[in-house]
């Protein structure tokens, strides 16, 4: 089936019955079907140059790109799943779903066979495309959710439905090179965030609200970007990379605020921890930042319980309205800040601001991502080591653990 819209700038082509096959990732180790003949190859390690980094929806596993393929590692405890290679050439993008056989890939600018304007959606498990978008210009990123694939290019996002590949929505964003976009990926949310039509706004689309809300995150454009599992919370950053600032994503409301320096910064990646107390953000300064969280979702109202039978959905998303930012009850430590800070609204903002509580520092050449692992603990890929932090202290992370990646890549 083809199918060819000029309107849309688009060119979708599927087989012609979309069936994922949905099974756990540990295949056989052989290589991608390459029609040129090229596939079941052997690659020099030596040979192997890294192009991109992407993390499963859980931050259990990475994928990686290369200049021959990609590869699979799961992080705890860290090993190579398996591997794809080819002569044809690698994959700028690669995007899993969750730890499923059904991946996303959009070839490197080198590959002869798989450019990159095309998305290719591969079943592991049957060793073949089920599915491909083809555009006029390249793609910037591809997300993944169990009932959505959504593509990004430079000036626009198109969110299709897995199932039958057919197009759900289109939203126009200002210039996205960097592809910046993140999805809910809770089964009763639908939730997507992604750069807005003017500088330093959000735009998130709450589908299961039929719902849109702008918010006004930065004074710069945005750089980086992400989301809770449920999509009720969202963490930004912008260009300038010196404040990180968490929303509410249903009312826009801001409810904390961090600083992560004074200088400049190119921020590589936020993370939230699985229970939204800690945040960590990774940079071209060559530090890992972790912060202290002080928001937390109020229960619901019983009053709304007697409506969850007629819109559960509502009710769910509904119910997030009330999050507050407040000062977290655990033992975990509070952010530090400026012994001035009593002095706030007569001193500039700097001296009010909450400052990282636990720190990392890495070699500034090299570009990493950060994810958390069990027991406070911090994965950082791009450098040598898995690092802890003390949560109730802070201070100095210390590393317990290292694996290299051969192809120029180092796993934390």
């Amino acid at each position: 089936m083809t199918a060819v819209s000029s309107s849309m700038n688009l060119a979708v082509s599927t087989s012609r019955r979309f069936q994922p096959h949905f099974a756990a990732v540990e295949p056989p180790m052989d290589a991608i079907y390459d029609p040129s003949g090229n596939s079941n190859t052997e690659i020099d390690g030596n040979d192997v140059n890294l192009l991109s980094v992407s993390w499963n929806q859980d931050y259990g596993c990475f994928a990686a790109g290369t200049n021959h393929g990609f590869r699979i590692y799961n992080c705890d405890p860290f090993k190579e799943t398996f591997r794809r290679d080819l002569k044809s050439g690698g994959f700028g993008i690669i995007e899993m779903l969750f730890r499923s056989n059904i991946l996303a890939l959009v070839g490197g600018k080198a590959n002869t066979q798989y450019p990159p304007n095309k998305v290719i959606i591969w079943d592991d498990h049957q060793s073949r495309c089920i599915g491909e978008f083809s555009f006029r210009s390249e793609v910037r990123a591809v997300k993944l959710r169990r009932d959505q694939i959504v593509v990004v290019l430079e000036h626009k996002i198109y969110v299709y439905n897995f199932m039958d590949l057919k197009l759900l929505h289109q939203i126009e964003t200002l210039a996205n090179p960097r592809g910046l976009c993140c999805l809910s990926h809770q089964v009763n949310t639908s939730v997507l965030a992604c750069p807005g039509l003017r500088k330093g706004q959000v735009r998130v689309e709450h589908f299961g609200l039929n719902m849109t809300k702008l918010i006004n995150a930065h004074d710069s454009r945005i750089a980086c970007l992400t989301m809770t599992m449920d999509g009720l919370l969202l963490a930004t950053a912008s260009t300038k990379g010196t404040l990180i600032r968490i929303f509410n994503t249903m009312d826009g409301t801001r409810l904390q605020e961090v600083r992560r320096g004074v200088d400049r910064a190119d921020i590589y990646g936020i993370a939230l921890s699985p229970n939204v107390q800690w945040l960590a953000v990774s940079s071209d300064k060559g530090t890992v930042h972790i912060f202290s969280l002080r928001v937390r979702v109020v229960s619901e109202d019983p009053s709304t319980q007697s409506t969850a039978s007629h819109s559960p959905t509502l009710l769910h998303e509904n119910s997030s309205s009330s999050l507050d930012a407040l000062i977290s009850p655990s033992a975990a430590g509070a952010n530090p800040g400026s012994s001035l800070s009593f002095m706030r609204g007569v001193l500039p903002k700097y001296f009010s601001s909450e400052w990282s509580f636990a720190r990392f520092h890495l070699p500034e050449c090299t570009q990493y991502m950060s994810a958390f692992g069990s027991q406070n603990t911090v994965i950082i890929v791009g450098m040598n080591g898995r690092c802890a932090f003390d949560p109730v202290n802070g201070g100095e992370m210390v590393q317990n653990e290292y694996g290299k990646v051969q192809g120029n890549m180092s796993y934390a």
